[in-house]
């Protein structure tokens, strides 16, 4: 995984190699070339998708609400269990 600093670092390098060459880039060229290398710098980031990230919050909010559910059984069971032990 590329650090953000040195990932922003080559990218801005690249960019400005881009703009200082000797003869300037047409716009669609250019364009795509600067596709090209973000595409290539966020392939060397630990990203995921927008559709992955949503997916694993759903799986999240549902853990975290069996989790409480399973939580409070159990401290309702607990006080069950504590007053059987007083009797």
């Amino acid at each position: 995984m590329l650090a953000p600093k040195a990932f922003l670092d080559a990218l801005s390098g690249h960019a400005s190699r881009m703009f200082n060459g000797e003869t300037p880039l047409p716009r669609n060229e250019f364009e795509t070339q600067f596709k090209a290398l973000l595409q290539s710098g966020f392939s060397k980031l630990d990203l995921v998708s927008r559709e992955e990230f949503d997916s694993q919050m759903v799986v999240l909010t549902r853990t975290r609400a069996r989790l409480e559910a399973l939580e409070a059984k159990m401290a309702e069971m607990e006080v069950q269990l504590a007053g059987q032990v007083k009797q």
